[in-house]
């Protein structure tokens, strides 16, 4: 993880560099240890411009040997204000107890040096306002790194969790895709494999029960195509992909799977308030898997409306599930149920299967 706030060393290293020339320029005039001064801040700021591959400990370590030499190398005293950098760099490299160890030593350093090279400096308000001033500074950095660590932290639990919303967003999509490919497309296509199976056994038999069975599987295919269509169009909330009307789609439905071997009546009592989504596809699932497995030749599909919802239930008397477990469909059938708040009843024998959705207005 990057060091936060890299910018500041920088700024000081460029306003103790413009300090100590200007020093320079309206006192003792350039010299040797001008030169050095300046060319040592230059290797500071390069040395925290970028990224090394030796251990962070012994970069600290060579930034303090240079910070040492910048201080014996300047004239006018500014550059003890860099040693507040000490204790704010060790907190990003050893942690906040060692940079308030780090900031106390600074402190204690700086004391020693004034009482070997100013004499009575602790009677000297100018020398006793410096110390505190730089103390002061020493806990202004260290907090200023506290806040910058912790801001770096929430930052990045931040970017986690954002990341964690995308990747479940975007599951979420893909699981909704899949349960629309399976529900619509999936559902037409057994239906084709159907009526093309009634129109060649009555190709002989039943020419025009064969045309008609063929005209079905085209219904079902262009009907297959259009949701596609529509999935692909809107990729939004189930509810902009409701059916027009739930009475009319499940007549047209029903009205395309009847015939031959099996027969499929559909029974609607209410008025239907709003179409439902969620009980097209418990007809489509209940339609699909009576016509494929069960076997059965008697499926009934009956609507309830009422002034607190809506049910549907699929019967058939065909041989039931046989203790198959449950597949994708139904799965996902419940799920869909689950976020419309619904209910669903799944009964299942040798004398036939019982599908049973309530949904709330």
């Amino acid at each position: 993880m990057p060091r936060p706030v890299p910018w500041i060393p920088a700024v000081l290293y460029g306003a103790v560099l413009a300090g100590g020339l200007y020093y320079a320029a309206i006192g003792p005039g350039f010299d040797a240890r001008t030169g050095g001064f300046a060319v040592l801040l230059c290797v500071l700021a390069a040395l925290d411009g970028r990224a090394w591959r030796i251990p962070e400990g012994a970069v600290f370590a060579l930034r303090a040997v240079l910070l040492c030499a910048v201080a014996a190398f300047d004239t006018s005293g500014l550059s003890r204000v860099l040693f507040v950098l000490v204790p704010f760099l060790g907190f990003f490299a050893f942690g906040p107890a060692a940079a308030v160890w780090l900031g106390a030593g600074c402190v204690l350093l700086l004391a020693g040096a004034f009482t070997l090279w100013v004499p009575d400096w602790a009677v000297r308000a100018e020398y006793i306002s410096d110390l505190l001033m730089f103390a002061l500074g020493v806990v202004l950095a260290l907090a200023m790194a506290a806040v910058a660590v912790r801001e770096q932290r929430a930052r990045g639990r931040l970017e986690d969790t954002l990341a964690q919303v995308a990747q479940l967003s975007a599951a979420r999509e893909r699981n909704r895709l899949a349960r629309e490919i399976h529900d619509s497309l999936g559902h037409h296509l057994t239906a084709i494999g159907i009526q093309l199976e009634k129109a060649e056994a009555f190709a002989a038999l039943d020419p025009a029960a064969s045309a008609q069975a063929v005209s079905h599987a085209r219904w079902s295919a262009n009907r297959a195509l259009d949701e596609v269509r529509a999935s692909v169009r809107t990729l939004g909330p189930e509810a902009e992909s409701e059916p027009v009307g739930l009475s009319r789609t499940l007549a047209d439905l029903v009205h395309h799977l009847d015939g031959g071997a099996r027969r499929i009546s559909l029974d609607v009592s209410g008025v239907e308030r709003r179409p439902l989504l969620v009980l097209y596809r418990a007809a489509q699932e209940g339609l699909t898997n009576a016509c494929r497995h069960s076997g059965a030749t008697e499926i009934g599909v009956r609507v309830r409306y009422d002034d607190h919802g809506a049910s549907l239930r699929v019967t058939d008397n065909g041989s039931g599930l046989g203790g198959a477990e449950e597949g994708f469909g139904l799965a996902g059938l419940r799920e869909r149920v689950r976020l419309a708040d619904g209910t669903l009843e799944l009964s299942s024998s040798d004398r036939g299967t019982a599908l049973t959705v309530g949904v709330p207005w």
